[in-house]
Order: structure tokens, then C-alpha cells, then sequence
């Protein structure tokens, strides 16, 4: 194809000198300030840049001006007579030398690295690289040539947003009672019937009272956005019709996806779009629920060196990006998007630092999930816990007040870093997703096709907070909620299809099923598929009782992973609408699905309102028992004043587990008993049947004469087959209502297949000290 090349440039003329200096150019971006606005950008290696006010007097006209500098790489300067909601970027003069790493090109009109608010979209062309591509967007020859083709009109711009309002107090909810609720702004309610449609799918609908009644009503304390920093999709989805759903492509750190916001907002322009987003945080805050942003620190949007300048790239490559380091330099890719940002150098980890701080106290958000976090601790040597980065949000006033959770790896060498980050960070739990499906699903396929598995070795330690991950290191002592415990995630099957897929379906995604983990650890019980019903789809019972079957065992099993998930020491995440059996019909890596594979379905059957009731229930029972939730690492012993151990496991017969014991298929028959003496509250005796058989249990004794009281059996498909009915005002129920089946220590305790019991003791046996 023939390459598309420009003529005379559309920004002349040149430029004029910035009138005066900008007193503090440390202070990066744009700034309003008194009757102006002070200007500082990083662009090390440029020979001038000019701060461009665009679309004043016409769509493609702007008046330039030529900042001072550089000051240590910074070039700044001060206007007067403008403010809040000016449009504006930058063009970069300096050398042309792929090969160095630097793709200087005054033609490209680029995006605020600092900038708070963002107008337009990328029109995916051309004009938007630095270097001459064919029309099918690859370059036209190596090394890369040098484009003319400007890019304004084809871009976005920053737009200046004035000073933050006051926003509602943070929750500041103790991590040992935080239950974190990962959802996608845009799919949550983009079908909510509750919702009005012209808020659904925005910030505005997430804080809509059906929404914040139904996150309140099942008990969770914090929701975790999926990427919400502005973003730009990929080339190749684009030619494909898709999107980067997820958002894991940043075009901006500091400033809101404006496709998030309600129409009227992005009518009114950048600032209604913050103002919405800010007014989203303080609503939910005044629910009492935390807001948790799922952050991409590790690349951005621009892709490899052959994709587009839109920001960082043209402001100095080499500087914001991993290169090697030899000519010709090449980027490194440890994310698998074609870059990897240069955690190296000190910029790079201001601007990381100087994002989170503008997020938390400006937009008033709670916390951050670092994705592939191993990359934010990254030197070119490798990773370390003691990186700047790390440090320095640890060191924070602000931050370390935040909740700072880390996804601890990613695609380069040593990129497995699970327990290896520093306090006060907590990290997601990928051996605890393992196991958990491997105990209750992986293994439980073999044992239907008579194949040997292993015993509760793994599991136990998950249950007990993963300390084998967690004791060591610079973060020994953030005890249990170091663990950031999941089953699902947005990436992966949900916890419905786990149940009905042994096999990831992502022919949507338009990559041939090439996409997606093929590690899922996942049963479908023996129909490979999504069923909606234990009803035919004429509303009869399936007559050869295959279905009738199947589906309560496949629901028997998710209670299974949820129970497991909620009684466990850590810190539980769960996957918005696994509470009621979403599914993405098998599809295990929906990043590029912003439709009805993605989207949650709120149209519940009597099923799926009976997990809600469950899980509902499970919350209660954590949140008001601190011996479901313990804070801090077991050590087998009795605390002094007390009788029995912290924490002791016990074969079927409640005989204490042998060491050798544990890798035993026949010990997949277990008890877990628990003193709540030390935490004031009752005991715990949790007890697990691994099996595809009935089996009987001799009851475990906990402190004397105390029995146990069944809280929770997985064989009930809903709370209320035990006694118990959680639409019944479980908010002001603050102790077990009355009714529940009893069971005396020494009893026998039937277990049905592939099933789990809680038991809490009859009363609380306070600490003798």
C-alpha cells in the first residue's frame, strides 16, 4: 500500500514565546492558578515544546506558545487569562531516532500526561504515528520514517478542571471486615431494570439506591472497579468490530473514562465528567461502601514502537518506556501489550505516585488493584520488594491509609511474586483459586471417572490464611489480610461456568479460541454448557432426569466455593453476579465483550435468588463472627487462658490429623475447629466431605460443655431449609436466630456428597487470662 503524506504542516505558524515562567515547574501539568494557568511537562530529550490551545476561533485553529526549559527535563511556563476548561496539548520538537528510542514529531498533538480531564477520541489512522504507515497502519519500511501527517482533529485533548469540591469522609473500613466486590462500571447496570436507562452503564447509575440497595443488602464493603482511567482500544479489535471492554489500555492517569459518564455530562464537557465521577464516590461513601480502582501502571495504550504517538511516546520514549540497551533499542514487553513503562527512571515513578495521589484525595477513591504489579517493582535486573515505587506508596500519608492491593505478577522473568510484596500492600491469591478449585472441582471430575486425587493438604492452608506465602519477606507483617482470597475474577470463567465447562468457549472474541487460560481447573458435571434450569425449555422436567440432576449438583458446587471463600482467614473478592449464577457461556476471557456475554442479567429465576439468599446469609455470618474472619495467622496452640488450640484439624472420626495424614485421599473427610474465646465469640467447627459419597462424621468438641449449632450446610439450596430466612431483617439481626438444628460434640453428623457444614458452638466461652 502507498504510504499517506502531508504537505505544509496545519500548525503554523510558529509559535510564540510563553510570557513568563511557571514559579514551580516541579508541580507537573496544568494548574490554575490565580488568573491563570501554570504549565509543566516532562520531555527530556526535546529542543522545544509548545503548549497548544486548540479549537479556539475554529475546529482546527490553535494558538501556540513556546515554554521555557528545560529545567531537569521539565519545560513550564505561566498564561494569563485562561482557566478552567481549557483544551489544549502539546507538540514536541527534538531528534527523530527510532533506533535511540525517540520519536520527536512536532505534527503529533499530544495528550497531557497530567492531564485531569480529556475531550474527544482517537481517530484510528495515519495521522495518529509518528512514523509513515501503510493503510493498513503498518510502517512503511525500517527503520521507521518520519511522518508529516498532523494529527490534530484526529486526537483527543486535555481540558483544564478546576479545583476539587469537598466530597463525603472515606469509610475506612478495617481490612479484617472487608469484603471487596469486583464489578465493571459500564456492565453492572447497563441491563438493571431499576436503573434509569439514561444512567445505566455510567458512574451515575453505579450510585443509583437499586444499585447501592442490592451491594448493602448482600454485605459487601467495597466495590473494585474495572479500569476507569480514560483508555484508547486496541488497532486489532478495532478491525475486528470489538473493544477493549475491560479497559486495561490507559490513554490518561489522571482523568476519568469519559464513555462511563451520562450523555448530559459529556454534553457539558471534562469537568461534569469528573464532577460525576467524584459525585459516584461520595454517594457510595455515604452508603458506607469503600470504592477500589483496578489500575494499569504497567503500560499504556501506545503500544509497541510501530504504534501510535498519542502521549508518551512523543514526549520522550526512551524516558517513560523499558527499552533494551543497545542500539537499536528495542522496547521490553513484560505485559504483553507491546510496552512496558520504565519503573527505572524517577519520572516514571512521580507520575505513578502523583496518579494515586490525585485519585485518592481530589476523586476521593479508597484504594487501588495494581495490575501486573511485579512490573511496578521491577528494575531492569528484576523485581524487588524494596523498589522506589513500592517504598514510597508504603511511605505515604495518604496512600498507606488507602487499601493497595497487587495482582504479584507478570509475564517476564521472575514474574511469579505472590507473597513477595511489602507492607502495606495486600495481594490477589492465585494458589488459593487453585486450590480451592482443585479440591471441589478438578478433583472431584477424577474421582467421578475413578481417578485417585489428593487429600486436603493444599486446601487447609488456604483455609488458614496461606501463611506458607505470607510470613516471610517485607511483608511478614501484614498477617491474614495480606491474602486477597478469590475463586473468580473478571479474567477467567465466572462461578457459574466453572460448573457447567471443562473447556474455555471464546469464539466471540474472533482469535480462533486461541485466547483464554486453558489452566480453568473447572466440572461441568458430566454436559459440557450453560443450563438455565432444572426445567426442558417447554417447562417440563428433562425426562431422563439428566438435567434434574445436573443442575443441583452443579449449584451445590458453587456453594461449595463460596462457603469455602467466605469462611476463609483473608481478605474474600467476589466476582459481581456470581451471588446469582452469571454466566459468560463459557467464555473465559470476555476483555473484548462489551454485550451480553459481559453484561450482568439481572432477570433472576427462583434459582439464582436462592444463591443471592445464601450468600447473603454467608456475609451475615462472617461479618458478625470474627472467628470466620480471624485477623491473624494460627499457630496450632491454645492462646494463654485458653483450652483449646487457635486452630486444629481433625480426621472424620475427630481425631487429630496426622502429618502423613494429609495427602491421603481418604482424609478428603476433615474437620476444621476454631476458638473464638481469644476474639470473644463462639467457636468453629467446619466440617468438609471431599467425596462423591455420604459419609458420617463423629463432631469435633470444642470448649466444655458448649455444642454446636448448624449455620450453613451447602446440601440446602437455600438458608431457609436450615431454619433460617435472610430476607428477614438480617441487617439489625445481630446474634443466631432461634430454631436451628443442634448437634452435641461426639455426635454422628451425616454429610451429603461433595458438601460442606459450618457449625458455630450454642454460646461464647470468654478468655480466662
Amino acid at each position: 500500500m502507498a504510504s499517506r503524506t502531508g504537505t505544509s504542516p496545519a500548525w503554523e505558524p510558529p509559535a510564540q514565546p510563553i510570557p513568563a515562567p511557571n514559579p514551580t515547574p516541579q508541580r507537573l501539568g496544568v494548574h490554575v492558578r490565580g488568573s491563570g494557568i501554570d504549565i509543566a511537562v516532562v520531555a527530556g530529550r526535546a529542543t522545544r515544546v509548545d503548549f497548544c490551545i486548540v479549537n479556539e476561533g475554529g475546529p482546527r485553529f490553535e494558538r501556540r506558545w513556546s515554554l521555557r526549559g528545560p529545567v531537569s527535563g521539565v519545560w513550564h511556563g505561566h498564561l494569563d487569562g485562561v482557566g478552567e476548561g481549557l483544551r489544549y496539548g502539546f507538540r514536541v520538537f527534538g531528534p527523530w531516532d527510532p533506533d535511540g528510542g525517540l520519536f520527536h514529531n512536532p505534527a503529533k498533538l499530544l495528550l497531557d500526561p497530567y492531564g485531569r480531564g480529556l475531550e474527544g477520541t482517537v481517530d484510528l489512522g495515519p495521522e495518529i504515528h509518528a512514523h509513515q504507515v501503510d493503510d493498513d497502519l503498518f510502517p512503511t519500511t525500517y527503520p521507521l520514517v518520519k511522518s508529516d501527517l498532523d494529527s490534530a482533529g484526529h486526537v483527543p485533548v486535555s481540558v483544564v478542571t478546576g479545583a476539587p469540591g469537598a466530597l463525603s469522609p472515606k469509610p475506612r473500613t478495617p481490612w479484617e471486615e472487608t469484603v471487596v466486590y469486583e464489578l465493571h462500571v459500564k456492565g453492572f447496570t447497563q441491563l438493571m431494570p431499576e436503573v434509569p436507562e439514561t444512567l445505566r452503564g455510567t458512574y451515575a447509575g453505579l450510585a443509583h439506591p437499586a444499585v447501592v440497595a442490592h451491594l448493602r443488602r448482600l454485605g459487601v464493603t467495597a466495590v473494585e472497579l474495572l479500569p476507569v482511567h480514560a483508555k484508547h482500544d486496541e488497532s486489532f479489535l478495532s478491525d475486528r468490530g470489538l473493544t477493549n471492554y475491560w479497559g486495561y489500555s490507559t490513554l490518561s492517569y489522571f482523568a476519568p473514562e469519559p464513555s462511563y459518564a451520562t450523555a448530559a455530562a459529556r454534553r457539558r464537557g471534562a469537568q461534569a465528567v469528573v464532577d460525576e465521577f467524584r459525585s459516584m464516590v461520595s454517594d457510595l461513601h455515604d452508603a458506607g461502601l469503600e470504592v477500589i480502582l483496578d489500575v494499569v501502571y504497567n503500560h499504556t495504550c501506545e503500544g509497541s514502537d510501530a504504534g501510535p504517538s498519542l502521549c508518551w511516546r512523543g514526549l520522550d520514549s526512551e524516558l517513560y518506556y523499558r527499552h533494551t540497551p543497545s542500539r537499536p533499542m528495542q522496547m521490553v514487553d513484560v505485559t504483553g501489550t507491546g510496552n512496558t513503562l520504565n519503573m527505572d527512571h524517577p519520572r516514571v515513578v512521580q507520575m505513578v505516585l502523583d496518579s494515586l495521589r490525585h485519585w485518592s484525595r481530589d476523586l476521593g477513591v479508597d484504594g487501588f488493584r495494581f495490575d501486573l504489579a511485579t512490573t511496578l517493582g521491577r528494575f531492569s535486573t528484576g523485581f524487588t520488594p524494596l523498589h522506589p515505587l513500592l517504598v514510597a506508596m508504603g511511605a505515604d500519608e495518604e496512600l498507606t491509609c488507602d487499601k493497595l492491593i497487587a495482582e504479584p505478577w507478570d509475564l517476564g522473568p521472575g514474574g511469579w511474586q505472590t507473597g513477595g510484596f511489602p507492607t502495606p500492600l495486600s495481594e490477589w491469591n492465585d494458589r488459593f483459586r487453585d486450590s480451592v478449585r482443585s479440591f471441589w472441582l478438578a478433583d472431584m471430575r477424577d474421582l467421578s471417572r475413578g481417578r485417585p486425587v489428593q487429600g486436603p493438604n493444599d486446601l487447609a492452608t488456604r483455609l488458614s490464611g496461606s501463611a506458607d506465602l505470607f510470613t516471610h519477606g517485607a511483608g511478614s507483617d501484614r498477617g491474614c489480610r495480606a491474602s486477597v482470597n478469590f475463586v473468580t475474577s473478571h479474567d477467567g470463567f465466572t462461578l457459574a461456568d466453572l460448573t457447567a465447562y471443562d473447556h474455555k468457549h471464546n469464539l466471540a472474541n474472533l482469535e480462533g479460541d486461541r485466547d483464554g487460560s486453558t489452566h480453568n481447573l473447572s466440572w461441568n458435571h458430566g454436559l459440557e454448557g450453560a443450563v438455565a434450569s432444572a426445567l426442558t425449555p417447554d417447562g417440563t422436567r428433562d425426562a431422563a432426569g439428566l438435567v434434574e440432576d445436573l443442575f443441583p449438583a452443579r449449584q451445590r458446587s458453587q456453594r461449595n466455593l463460596l462457603t469455602t471463600l467466605l469462611v476463609s482467614a483473608g481478605t474474600p473478592m467476589i466476582t459481581a453476579g456470581d451471588e446469582f449464577q452469571r454466566t459468560q457461556y463459557g467464555n473465559n476471557n470476555a476483555y473484548c465483550q462489551d454485550g451480553p456475554i459481559s453484561w450482568v442479567d439481572w432477570t433472576l429465576s427462583e434459582d439464582q435468588l436462592d444463591q443471592v439468599e445464601t450468600a447473603r446469609w454467608l456475609l451475615w455470618l462472617r461479618r458478625e463472627h470474627p472467628v470466620l474472619r480471624v485477623p491473624g495467622f494460627s499457630t496450632g496452640q491454645a492462646a494463654p487462658g485458653d483450652s483449646i488450640d487457635d486452630v486444629a484439624w481433625l480426621t472424620r472420626a475427630g481425631t487429630p490429623m496426622s502429618q502423613g495424614a494429609w495427602s491421603r485421599q481418604e482424609n478428603r473427610v476433615f474437620q476444621m475447629l476454631g476458638s473464638g474465646s481469644p476474639l470473644g465469640d463462639r467457636d468453629k467447627l467446619i466440617v468438609f466431605n471431599g467425596t462423591l459419597d455420604d459419609q458420617a462424621v463423629t463432631l469435633a468438641a470444642g470448649h466444655e460443655a458448649a455444642g454446636w449449632v448448624v449455620v450453613a450446610d451447602t446440601s440446602w439450596s437455600n438458608p431457609r431449609q436450615g431454619g433460617i430466612d435472610p430476607s428477614a431483617g438480617l441487617d439489625g439481626l445481630h446474634d443466631l436466630p432461634e430454631g436451628l438444628q443442634g448437634a452435641a460434640a461426639g455426635a454422628a453428623l451425616e454429610l451429603e456428597p461433595q458438601s460442606m457444614v459450618v457449625l458455630l458452638s450454642d454460646r461464647a466461652v470468654p478468655l480466662r487470662r
